[in-house]
């Protein structure tokens, strides 16, 4: 039996229940895992499916060679089991959730007198850990916060009831200094200080009303007794707090205890943001890179993102504000996809975030791997442009004449979205009498490809023509001479509007304004029209110059273009010897050139 057959007996035997999937290769090598609310209908999909929207998809299944399955008892269940099982396998075509393992987490440690601290590793001993924090200075505000209110030890001691009585310790300088109360030595109980750690939970939690409410029950019962003294401590912590909740970011104090998720992506990344909202004050925030594989949609790399961050929290709010609407069941959960009022600000305030997060992971690549983030540009443009090649090589062409006269043309090359300013070229026009835009650049566009043709240089995967559709339907007519027509792309671009044109579409492309690729179309067509212009210009004046000399007595046309032929400019000229210039004009016309240059200003 082969796999084939395998496969399609397999396919009929799949419950029709929640669960998990497994595609494998040949080598059993896990390729995909999924989820499913029913197996059956889910994973017959693929198969049964004659074209599906995505390479991708089409090139994963040709490798599937066998599958396997795990019946769960709902569809969050199969949401967790996939992440687990994604998490540990990290399948080829599956979502990669690019987890950072250098944000900063708060850890109370599982041990009597728990110690409280930042770290930046998670371990499963026990301890409660609240995170991950995007700053590392949030996390020390919010540390030296709790210890300006609560006296907790930092030592690594076993403080366990036998070594305290055994006397195994000694009072340390922190003691002292009042910023411990030696539980070492039997001077605070255990139960008072657990109480101290179940409000810095609140604290850490963001619910700073209720410890407020508890120290200013215990300032009062202080006050009552005179005991003035520790009730102006219990004061002093309450200012502290307050403070502290003053600089949070507020909202809206009706706004209880919700969790705030949005989603911003790209064509290969997605970047997902999480809030925290608790009595209207955000104190918390983090964000995740996402990797796609098969092109999924941002509702499901929502989806999942939101599950693995809940693992991470260890649960969160019964509601939750998120960007997009979800398919997926959560048990339990409120979501809401606000449109206006205080969530939709919650809202926009987590998608800004997302953004912002996405920018400093691109600068961060960029960093790392300079240059490296051309093919991100480049990967865009082929996409906005319906490419058949990457375009690493692009030529981009404009014509320049002044009232009329002395028309030329320029062509520049950009190399890895680079400009490659040793490869740029001039062009005089040669076969066109006057001024013709179209029939110039069917000249240059011909001059500069048959050239390329004859050295058997390598040509590029993209022509930029500046213009509309005249100058781009010249450029082509040339590409058709040289055959060439169907092995180079070729657009246009028109100023006005930055209109896109492709050969024989009378309806132009308009992209972005803010994409990547419509930026570096503009460099290179601004580039060829500032080389074009610097070209220009230098004719001109060579022109004039030319003139001037040929106003010389005895001085013909072809005497002055035999002399700028040889000393190439005015300047080249006026550093030549006076037996450089006999040997090319001949004694008579030396003179006459001579004297002209001593009287004509420098």
């Amino acid at each position: 039996m082969g796999s084939g057959d395998h496969l399609r007996d397999h396919l009929k035997n799949l419950p029709e229940q929640p669960g998990v999937y497994q595609f494998l290769d040949a080598n059993d090598r896990i390729l995909y895992i999924g989820k499913a609310k029913n197996l059956k209908k889910r994973v017959s999909s693929y198969f049964l499916k004659k074209g599906h929207d995505s390479f991708k998809v089409t090139l994963l299944v040709s490798k599937i060679r066998d599958l396997r399955t795990i019946v769960v008892n709902s569809e969050s269940d199969a949401l967790l089991l996939e992440n687990n099982l994604i998490k540990k396998h990290q399948p080829r075509y599956n979502i990669l959730l690019k987890d950072d393992k250098t944000f900063p987490w708060i850890c109370i440690k599982s041990e009597p007198f728990p110690r409280i601290f930042t770290t930046r590793q998670v371990i499963r001993d026990g301890s409660e850990y609240y995170g991950p924090y995007t700053s590392a200075y949030a996390v020390k505000v919010l540390l030296s916060l709790i210890r300006q209110i609560y006296p907790l030890r930092n030592c690594k001691h076993r403080l366990t009831a036998d070594n305290i009585a055994a006397g195994k310790f000694k009072v340390c300088l922190e003691y002292h200094l009042g910023n411990c109360m030696a539980p070492c030595v039997g001077l605070q109980e255990l139960q008072e200080y657990e109480a101290s750690i179940d409000q810095i939970r609140n604290i850490i939690k963001g619910k700073l009303n209720e410890v407020i409410d508890f120290l200013k029950q215990e300032m009062t019962v202080h006050a009552k007794a005179f005991r003035f003294e520790e009730a102006n401590r219990f004061k002093e912590k309450i200012d502290v707090l307050a403070r502290y909740q003053a600089k949070s970011t507020i909202v809206n104090p009706a706004i209880h205890d919700v969790d705030v998720y949005s989603i911003v992506s790209d064509e290969k990344e997605a970047y997902v943001n999480f809030l925290k909202v608790v009595k209207g004050a955000v104190i918390q925030a983090h964000s995740v890179e996402l990797k796609k594989r098969l092109d999924e949609s941002e509702e499901e790399l929502l989806a999942f993102a939101i599950n693995d961050l809940r693992i991470r929290q260890g649960g969160g709010a019964r509601e939750w504000i998120v960007s997009h609407a979800l398919n997926e069941e959560f048990p339990n959960q409120k979501m809401t996809v606000p449109q206006r009022g205080d969530k939709k600000k919650l809202l926009d305030l987590s998608l800004r975030n997302a953004r912002t997060y996405r920018l400093e992971r691109r600068k961060q690549k960029s960093q790392l791997n300079p240059g490296g983030g051309f093919l991100r540009v480049l990967e865009t443009m082929q996409k906005d442009l319906r490419l058949k090649q990457l375009p690493m090589h692009i030529e981009c062409f404009d014509n320049s004449n002044f009232q009329g006269s002395f028309p030329v043309a320029a062509c520049v090359v950009f190399k890895g979205a680079k400009p490659a300013k040793k490869e740029y070229r001039h062009f005089n026009i040669k076969t066109v009498e006057g001024i013709d835009d179209f029939a110039s650049m069917e000249e240059v566009v011909y001059r500069r490809y048959r050239r390329l043709q004859e050295e058997n240089l390598s040509l590029p995967q993209l022509i930029i023509v500046d213009g509309g559709k005249g100058q781009l339907n010249a450029a082509v007519r040339s590409l058709d001479r040289l055959e060439l027509r169907h092995k180079i792309a070729i657009v246009g671009i028109a100023k006005r509007l930055e209109e896109i044109y492709f050969p024989g579409d009378a309806v132009p492309l308009y992209i972005d304004k803010n994409s990547e690729s419509l930026k570096l179309i503009q460099q290179l067509r601004n580039e060829a029209h500032r080389f074009g212009i610097t070209f220009h210009r230098q004719k001109r004046s060579k022109d004039q110059v030319m003139s001037r000399f040929m106003e010389i007595p005895g001085i013909g046309q072809k005497t002055v273009e035999h002399l700028f032929q040889t000393f190439k400019s005015l300047e080249g000229i006026r550093t030549a010897t006076d037996s450089e210039l006999k040997n090319i004009l001949g004694e008579k016309k030396a003179v006459l050139v001579r004297t002209y240059l001593d009287q004509e200003p420098q």
